[in-house]
């Protein structure tokens, strides 16, 4: 019977993986990691620096944080298109990552942005994902233009980073 509920854990376990990998690679739920050699702390002060979020990510035209960035912190972005929403970080660890959250009706659009270093190199990573009962509509409105953008936006961090 052990060896059974195991096999079973480990079933589970498994389809869970292969779900989350699935579901990582739509529309609705994505990230890109990039590598970098300049240092973590460089490109943390980049994803820090609110204001000049418009520096590198192409589809804003504006960002605005209420304050400094922290836990809790709220702020307003412009889209390209004069989209205008509200965000909220929602997790906060210094020097490591943040999590904002913007929500949308009957549902939230969520970035993460996280960092790794290894054998002398910086990896930073976006993550993006829509939660809710309208997650799907909005990702299938939203989702894959931001996914085609992501790379592009990586690629400017990577090079304001770089010649820092």
């Amino acid at each position: 019977m052990k060896l059974f509920y195991n096999l079973l854990l480990i079933t589970l376990s498994l389809i869970t993986s292969m779900e989350l990998s699935a579901q990582e690679q739509s529309n609705k739920h994505f990230r890109n990691s990039m590598s970098t050699t300049a240092a973590p702390d460089v490109i943390w002060q980049i994803w820090t620096d609110v204001p000049n979020w418009k520096n590198w990510d192409s589809g804003l035209k504006n960002a605005v944080l209420d304050g400094t960035l922290k836990k809790g912190a709220k702020g307003k972005i412009i889209s390209l298109e004069g989209r205008k929403s509200k965000f909220k970080i929602v997790e906060f660890i210094p020097g490591k990552s943040y999590t904002f959250k913007t929500k949308l009706p009957l549902g939230s659009l969520y970035v993460k942005r996280y960092l790794s270093t290894s054998d002398g190199k910086t990896t930073f990573t976006h993550e993006v994902w829509f939660k809710g009962l309208t997650a799907g509509i909005f990702a299938k409105a939203f989702g894959k233009d931001f996914r085609q953008m992501l790379p592009d936006v990586m690629e400017n961090i990577q090079q304001i980073a770089e010649e820092k």
